[in-house]
């Protein structure tokens, strides 16, 4: 009689630690961008930028973040995953210690593109490793725990960002990242499992790794919920790319204050991921991107509406409207990623990372061209995460019109 439980114990277990760990891994992207926000105007000040090239530090980490992701998966699917997140790693921390010496702006962006090369192990294979260990709702369970996990770096990156900024300057900013890669890889090194083992492994040739990642990527249906899972993730991109803007320009508030911004967003990000876990298996993944499209286009067309019509508007009301726009667009995106993987599912690896490029870059380009554009403006930047969520939902709309 006591067996049972103890499994069912022993299962919880496990999966509460591989959750944390891939949570952990995945931390390493939101704390490359986020952390040093608050460094922003000193940076600017030190190498004579404009708010346009700063802007770039984001842009020239994100694109190789995205070239590389499409790489790193299918290096996983031959070499495994364990071996990859750990030479990751390694690239990553080297390449923070060079931001953080970095003796001009052309010296930075160069450390911030190793940087994003590096960064996206955590991201593009803990994927994977998710889809190794389960299927159906105990997947989706899982990866809602991880989301849930994850979901506090991005909310205390820029506040612990703005600390060390103000204490130390912006250079032990990327000192602190550097302590992150160092602490991760002797984590992953002792506690992270293999879990794509050698039977399963596809050969290290590239041009079969090239052919398999065209394959994936010229799929029809996979390519329009990459692109809707994109635009939707855009959606809040819109806000936290134009942090710096918002939070010291708009809202007037200082360095060690991003928590305003970035708290309801994370807690809008952990309500939806705690709900889709509830979900799983409970009501079928079409109802829930509905629902969460639902939630997310009510809330950013209410926000819309009260920029234009209350001046000014509190703080704390966008703050809410944006976090209840975060929820919803939880909601939709573990469905739309595991629909995904479902497509290829002897590939998943390779899968990941086209996703995570395809996100990526649509990522890229949101911050680079479109939040340039729209920073001087509340309005303007609800407008923006308003339309990104429509060409998001009309792109899901589109999949099941195919399907039908």
């Amino acid at each position: 009689m006591s067996a049972a439980p103890a499994s069912l114990t022993e299962e919880a277990r496990t999966h509460r630690g591989v959750a944390v760990l891939l949570a952990a891994l995945a931390t390493v992207s939101p704390f490359s961008v986020d952390t040093f926000f608050p460094s922003f105007p000193a940076i600017e000040a030190q190498f004579a930028l404009s708010a346009w090239q700063m802007q770039q530090t984001l842009t020239a980490y994100l694109v190789p973040f995205a070239i590389m992701s499409l790489i790193l998966g299918p290096l996983s699917d031959a070499l495994g995953r364990r071996p990859i997140v750990l030479v990751g790693l390694a690239v990553y921390t080297a390449a923070s210690v060079g931001c953080a010496l970095s003796p001009s702006f052309a010296w930075l962006l160069t450390f911030r593109a190793v940087q994003g090369m590096s960064a996206g192990v955590g991201m593009a294979i803990g994927r994977a490793i998710v889809r190794d260990l389960h299927e159906g709702p105990a997947a989706q369970r899982l990866m809602s725990t991880i989301t849930m996990i994850f979901g506090v770096a991005p909310a205390i990156a820029p506040v612990i960002g703005g600390w060390i900024h103000v204490a130390f300057g912006w250079r032990s900013v990327f000192g602190f990242m550097m302590l992150i890669g160092v602490a991760l890889m002797s984590v992953s090194y002792l506690h992270l499992p293999e879990t794509h083992p050698e039977e399963r492994r596809a050969p290290l040739h590239p041009g079969n790794l090239a052919r398999t990642a065209w394959r994936i990527a010229s799929h029809h249906e996979f390519i329009v919920l990459a692109l809707a899972a994109g635009l939707t993730i855009c959606a809040m991109m819109t806000y936290l790319g134009a942090a710096p803007a918002i939070v010291l320009g708009l809202w007037h508030l200082t360095e060690t204050q991003f928590a305003w911004l970035f708290a309801p967003i994370i807690a809008g990000f952990i309500l939806g991921a705690w709900l889709s876990g509830r979900l799983a298996g409970r009501i079928t993944g079409r109802r829930q991107v509905a629902a969460g499209f639902a939630v997310s286009l009510g809330s950013s067309a209410l926000v819309l509406v009260l920029h234009a019509t209350v001046q000014p508007l509190p703080i704390v009301v966008q703050e809410v409207l944006i976090g209840i726009d975060a929820a919803g667009v939880q909601l939709v995106m573990p469905i739309l990623v595991l629909r995904m993987l479902d497509l290829f599912p002897m590939s998943r690896g390779s899968a990941a990372s086209v996703q995570s490029c395809v996100m990526l870059l649509t990522g890229s380009a949101c911050i680079g061209l479109a939040v340039p554009a729209l920073a001087g403006s509340l309005w303007l930047l609800a407008a923006g995460s308003l339309a990104c969520t429509l060409m998001g939902c009309g792109l899901w709309s589109a999949t099941l019109r195919v399907e039908r």
